[in-house]
């Protein structure tokens, strides 16, 4: 398969994804049903919910300064908002563009070199991949007796620990694979975890490595409390136990990776999340999208003001750099 096949492909198998959990999030739930949800919910909480989500992201603006500084780079803020809006927009056309774009949105108007900015980046993705581990296995903890339970009652005790030690043998395998073989696959795969391994170890160096951290476990408790809030703009979910929420939370934040900013998997992946639990599948569908639509919203507003306003915001910047030439 030729590179410009791979390159349409990645674009066009997620939209095709996306489209086919729409459709199926319908036939679970008409949409006429799914605009009841919509006229009846509580905006107050959809409103708070969204505002924990903005907060989330200006936090993750603020931080990336404090990775770019050791570098000798003092970017504005408002540049650096501008941008993590921008690449949000931008991920819900072609996926993982905007991390290209949002690097060089710095590149333009802040002259910080693509590469600088790209890997800054790669860094700290391997923080928020840390944090969602961490999430995972508080929820693990907290719901061992449910979860156990669960799998027990559907799989049988010896058949998991057998699956679990083919994994686990699988798991050897691949690891040692890539530690011997010189393959170009094996290769790749090595860098990109001597990166996040170098990413990882980069935080503990920068001047302010416990603001970073601060800002990090502040972001994932944005998202956590914004997915939380908003549970309460439907009825039919009030009371509903917290564990259900950490569970959803998570198989929604996977379901991003998904599809073009989790168009159609997002309130699917709720309600397959909240069907442990016994919640019924429309309000878990309805719910998927008030929040997905929601916070989808407040990408694309603030993130297309950010695009139009990022050259008037830096124009008398670059008209002194030209002054200046």
């Amino acid at each position: 398969m030729n590179k410009t096949v791979k390159k349409y492909l990645k674009i066009i198998l997620p939209i095709l994804l996306g489209v086919f959990l729409i459709g199926y999030s319908l036939s679970k739930v008409p949409l006429a049903e799914l605009l009841d949800y919509f006229k009846n919910a509580n905006y107050f909480y959809v409103i708070l919910g969204t505002f924990f989500g903005f907060l989330s992201h200006v936090s993750r603006a603020y931080r990336w300064l404090f990775q770019l500084e050791p570098m000798g780079y003092k970017v504005r803020l408002g540049n650096s908002l501008m941008a993590v809006f921008s690449a949000y927009l931008i991920n819900y056309t072609i996926p993982r563009a905007g991390e290209v774009a949002r690097a060089s949105i710095l590149t333009t108007y802040e002259g910080v070199p693509f590469e600088k900015g790209f890997g800054s980046i790669v860094a700290e993705r391997f923080a928020d991949f840390i944090m969602l581990m961490s999430i995972i296995a508080i929820t693990l903890v907290l719901q061992f007796d449910f979860i156990s339970s669960f799998f027990l009652e559907r799989f049988n005790p010896i058949n998991l620990l057998i699956y679990l030690g083919i994994a686990l043998s699988l798991l050897a395998v691949i690891i040692f694979y890539i530690r011997k073989s010189t393959n170009g696959f094996a290769l790749k795969i090595k860098n990109f975890l001597r990166g996040l391994a170098e990413g990882a170890f980069s935080i503990f160096k920068m001047k302010k490595k416990w603001a970073f951290l601060f800002h990090t476990v502040f972001i994932w408790a944005m998202y956590v409390l914004m997915f939380y809030t908003t549970t309460f703009a439907v009825d039919a979910l009030n009371g509903i136990p917290f564990g259900a929420v950490l569970i959803g939370f998570i198989s929604a934040t996977f379901s991003i990776a998904a599809t073009n900013g989790g168009i159609g998997s997002y309130p699917v992946a709720i309600y397959a999340a909240f069907s442990i639990f016994a919640i019924a599948e429309a309000p878990s569908i309805g719910f998927g999208w008030i929040i997905w639509t929601s916070q989808t919203l407040l990408v694309i507003v603030v993130g297309g003001l950010s695009l139009v306003y990022l050259p008037i915001f830096n124009r008398n910047k670059q008209s002194s750099q030209i002054i200046s030439k």
